[in-house]
């Protein structure tokens, strides 16, 4: 459409007037942030509450410097089978002592599945902080001193000035109410990890801020853990003396601090951030569980069965969905972290009281096969890309919940069920790409050394083998390494 001067400018006029508009909101929005930005200036006239930390805030206005991701590889080099022949039935020489298993005394304490964990309650104001943590509901007395700190500007500064207000605020109840749930709940670094990033996440919407306030409340409770920026995006780094599969990292003074937000997510290349960690922080975070979650209970049921020798073995169990879910969040650690984790006494006790009904008086190569049959034919065999889309080793408690499992998954279980029920050593074989076991018994067979001990072979996947018998596949193959489990206590 074709206009007249007039219209020119009429339609000029009318440009000007938005153009006047827009730029009054635009300034608005700026007099927000920047009225935001002074009122967290204005904090730092207040006294920092540890001596650490005004020196830690003038480091952290230095320039940051460029660090480069590296990517950890995966557990496996190359990819397990996809299906596993099983072995030809062989008859089963009966040798060793006659089998008694002992077990605990199944007390109340360890099946009553309506008992709930005894987590300290905090009086709750209007303004505190709630939130349900696995099962369990917890409250934080918040101060908005606390509240008030900000990512602003979106850069280097922005994380001083969030650090400086932070310091300066009312936070040493909060840090305190982590260390009581901590103790009550029996976290270990994961789930303190996880308790702190809900916190936080919780406390702010901005996923920045929420970032930036994990990040200072780890350094309070000493983890070793920094942040660095990729474009205007803040991210976090935490120290681990272990490698954490799949992830990628940086190095700081020769140390590996891992982006576990990245979990299997591929390389994120490039980010600045600084050298030197904040004083007295160098705790390093260790994946290890070496005692379960006291998490309340949300009990569900699950049978187990396979046959064996014509007749069939069921098993019900009960389990806490509760903490089925809190392995489910894990990253990829180390083997011997999955080999030496425990199982739930309320799912071990039903399941070691069904499988000594059947074994008690048999002699022990009876028993420790029935066990190794138990784990062959009770799950059936699917790797990890195929079940979940990514490779992931499963706890004891998680292969007795799902119904598939590969190689590692039913290593770890079986090597749990021998210490526990028999109390023989047992080691984890690993091979490029797969897993068996290993016991220290006086039975015939194929076998590995390990130190200056023969080890007899014990494969879970290798359906229908016996204690002894080895995959052809892997006979003449040195295994790439031995994963050792504590000794029963």
């Amino acid at each position: 459409m074709l206009l007249n001067k007039d219209g020119e400018l009429k339609w000029f006029k009318l440009f000007g007037h938005f153009s006047l508009i827009f730029l009054f909101l635009s300034s608005l929005l700026s007099a927000e942030s920047f009225k935001d930005f002074k009122r967290i200036q204005a904090k730092s006239f207040a006294t920092y509450k540890d001596k650490r930390d005004a020196a830690f805030n003038n480091y952290l206005k230095e320039q940051f410097e460029e660090y480069k991701a590296q990517m950890t590889p995966s557990l496996y080099e190359i990819p397990k089978p996809k299906s596993i022949t099983p072995a030809t039935e062989q008859k089963i020489k009966s040798v060793g002592p006659v089998i008694n298993i002992k077990l605990k005394p199944l007390v109340s304490a360890d099946l009553n599945i309506t008992k709930k964990s005894e987590i300290p309650v905090v009086s709750l104001k209007k303004q505190d902080l709630n939130f349900n943590f696995f099962g369990t509901d917890l409250g934080f007395s918040v101060d908005d001193s606390v509240k008030a700190a900000k990512f602003y500007p979106q850069n280097q500064e922005g994380i001083a000035s969030f650090f400086n207000v932070a310091a300066k605020s009312e936070y040493e109840n909060i840090i305190q109410r982590f260390l009581s749930i901590q103790n009550s709940m029996r976290l270990n670094d994961w789930g303190v990890y996880l308790l702190v990033m809900q916190f936080s996440q919780e406390l702010f919407s901005n996923p920045d801020d929420a970032k930036l306030m994990s990040w200072f409340i780890f350094n309070k409770l000493g983890y070793d853990v920094k942040v660095g920026l990729s474009g205007r995006q803040v991210t976090l780094m935490y120290y681990s003396k272990k490698t954490i599969y799949s992830t990628p990292n940086y190095t700081f003074s020769n140390k590996k601090f891992y982006l576990l937000s990245h979990y299997d997510k591929g390389r994120v290349g490039r980010l600045y951030s600084y050298e030197h960690s904040y004083p007295g922080a160098t705790k390093a975070f260790d994946l290890s569980l070496k005692e379960l979650p006291k998490f309340n209970r949300n009990v569900k049921n699950k049978s187990l069965w396979f046959k064996y020798n014509d007749k069939v073995f069921t098993t019900t169990y009960h389990y806490n969905q509760n903490l089925i879910d809190f392995m489910a969040t894990y990253p990829q650690a180390d083997y011997e972290t999955y080999f030496n984790a425990p199982v739930d006494e309320m799912s071990y006790a039903t399941i070691a009281r069904d499988i000594k009904k059947y074994i008690d008086g048999k002699k022990a190569s009876e028993g420790l096969n029935f066990v190794l049959s138990f784990v062959q034919n009770a799950f059936v065999y699917e790797r990890d890309n195929q079940q979940f889309g990514r490779e992931k080793v499963m706890f004891a408690q998680e292969t007795l919940y799902f119904n598939k499992s590969d190689c590692e998954d039913r290593a770890i279980l079986f090597a749990y069920l021998v210490k526990e029920l028999f109390g023989y050593s047992v080691v984890g074989v690993k091979y490029k790409d797969h897993m068996a076991t290993a016991l220290y018994i006086p039975l015939a067979g194929d076998s590995v050394k390990v130190g200056r001990k023969k080890y007899v072979i014990a494969d879970p996947t290798y359906i229908n083998a016996n204690i002894g018998q080895s995959m052809p596949k892997y006979r003449s193959v040195r295994p790439e390494s031995f994963i050792t489990l504590r000794p029963k206590t």
